[in-house]
Parts: C-alpha cells; structure tokens; sequence
C-alpha cells in the first residue's frame, strides 16, 4: 500500500533540489556526437534533415528555386522512469544525505542511460534494430540516395576494414567524397574517432601521435590534433567510426519530449524499516539517427 501526499515537504524540496542541481554538472560523449531535437507533440516529422543544396549559379533559368528535398523521419518518445527510496526510520536518525546521494546518483543515470543508448544505436547502425536512417536504409549502407534529389547514384557509408593507418586514410578520404543530392561534395569536417575499449590505444596512436606510429622513419602524423577519439565500451571490440561532430547538426539525435524530472513522491507504511518514502523521475526521449553523410562505419 502507498499513499500519496504524506510526504514530508522538505523531503520533496531536497529530492527535486537535488536531482535537478545535478543534471547541468553532467558531461558524457553522447553529447559530442547528438543533435537534441525539442518536440512540442508526442510524435513529430523531422523534415530538415540531410545537407541544403549547394548554390546555382543561373538565375534566369530559376534552378535556384528549385524545391527543397526534404529528408523526413518521424520520431517518437519513449518513456523511462527511476524510483528513488529513503525509510522512514533512516530520515528520524538524520540520514536524509543518502537521499540527496540517490537523487543526484539518479539524475547522473539519466544522462548514462542516453550515453548507452546513442552508442548501442550507433554500434548497431549496420542493421535496423534501432531504425532506419530517413531514406530508407540501414543508417551505415552502400545505398543510401535521396529520392527526387539530381544526384542518384548510390553512396557508401559501411566499410571492412580493421582500425590501421592506411586504413583510416581509406575512410577518411571516401567520406570527403559524400555528396548531397544535387551531386556537389558536402565536405565535412571529420573530426572524431569512436571505438571500442579494445581500440583504443591503436585510436590514440592514429590520431594522437605527433608521428606516424609504425612508420621506420617517424613521419609527421597528420591526424594529430586534427580528429578526437571517443570511447565507448557499447561498441563492439572491433567497431570504429569515423564521424563529423563539430558542427551545428551532428549523426544522432535525441527527441526530447520531457526532460528528467520528478513527478510524484509516495510514503509506504509496509516496507521495513519504518516505511518507505518514495520519489519517482521520469523523462520521454529517444535515440534516432540522422545524416548518414555525418558518420562512416570503419568496421563493424
């Protein structure tokens, strides 16, 4: 039996004060490589995704006025919820510290659980367990195309190639080569490195060296300060990702319905110890992804 309402109202004030002083302070890799998206509806058409076309240069033909290909993907929400519990008994001994340690513990698990999702959503990119990428396609495949664009031939995102210097060229050089769907390289800027634990100190010699590890004769590294790693251990062993996360639209994005917050506080006078009070957050977000142009898949 719970019963709402008898609460104590310093209780409520500590547990909200908490959870929400503790969401700002959290910085995880989600963020570097997330758009967050604001809905106003419980689900919505995302139609500006991709790359705007490129200037034309005949005005009197009016090809500038060409319409727009809009990129659509209907994203929804999912609910996530955590409960958080303190007895009665541990309040009366002035134990109400463990309380704001939960709350601030619960809000930090929010932002991890995001962190995961993105990361699982971007491991898993080669296949449609999480969706698919807004043309259609596996978010990573060899045929992604924008309908009604100019430009039809299929483009490559998805490669084989274990984690090496030649090989990280080889991506790297193929992803400069994206087009948007008038046919005109979109040029992005690639600047980070996603990998697995097991990857990472070959990920750190490729971009972090000031030379060329393995070379006999220390050649100048030219990724050095150019491109960032990022770890995550929801990547499979053998996974890499070369991605372009510096600018304003990045490869994932998270569809915020609500923020993290609480929503109720119950009392339950039949749990041990004295009873339970219990505080409850919940949120409405997921993970989708975005332009496939923004991110290539090294190695599954």
């Amino acid at each position: 039996m719970t019963i709402s309402g008898n609460v104590p109202q310093h209780l409520v004030v500590a547990a909200r004060t908490g959870f929400l002083s503790a969401m700002p302070t959290v910085v995880l890799p989600w963020q570097r490589v997330t758009t967050v998206v604001t809905m106003g509806a419980k689900s919505i058409d995302l139609v500006d995704l991709g790359t705007a076309p490129m200037p034309l240069e005949d005005l009197s033909s009016r090809k500038i006025g060409q319409d727009f290909i809009e990129k659509t993907l209907t994203v929804t929400p999912k609910d996530w919820s955590i409960k958080v519990g303190i007895s009665r008994n541990a309040v009366n001994d002035d134990q109400t510290g463990s309380l704001a340690r939960k709350v601030r513990g619960a809000a930090v698990n929010f932002q991890r659980h995001i962190n995961n999702l993105i990361f699982q959503m971007l491991d898993a990119g080669d296949a449609a367990t999480h969706g698919l990428a807004y043309d259609g396609q596996y978010f990573f495949d060899s045929d992604h195309v924008d309908k009604g664009g100019d430009y039809q031939t299929n483009q490559d995102n998805v490669s084989a190639l274990a984690l090496s210097n030649d090989n990280f060229n080889t991506v790297w050089v193929a992803s400069k080569a994206f087009k948007d769907d008038r046919g005109q390289e979109v040029d992005h800027d690639y600047d980070t490195l996603i990998v697995s634990p097991t990857l990472y100190v070959t990920a750190s010699q490729i971009v972090g060296n000031p030379l060329k590890a393995g070379t006999g004769n220390n050649d100048i590294n030219p990724w050095n300060g150019m491109i960032s790693p990022i770890v995550s251990p929801k990547m499979n062993t053998t996974a890499w990702i070369l991605a372009a996360c510096g600018g304003e639209v990045k490869p994932m994005l998270l569809a915020m319905r609500e923020q993290p917050n609480m929503i109720d506080s119950t009392f339950d006078p039949e749990a041990p110890d004295g009873g339970m009070y219990n505080f409850y957050f919940a949120a409405r977000y997921n993970g989708f992804y975005g332009d496939w142009r923004l991110a290539h898949l090294g190695n599954t």
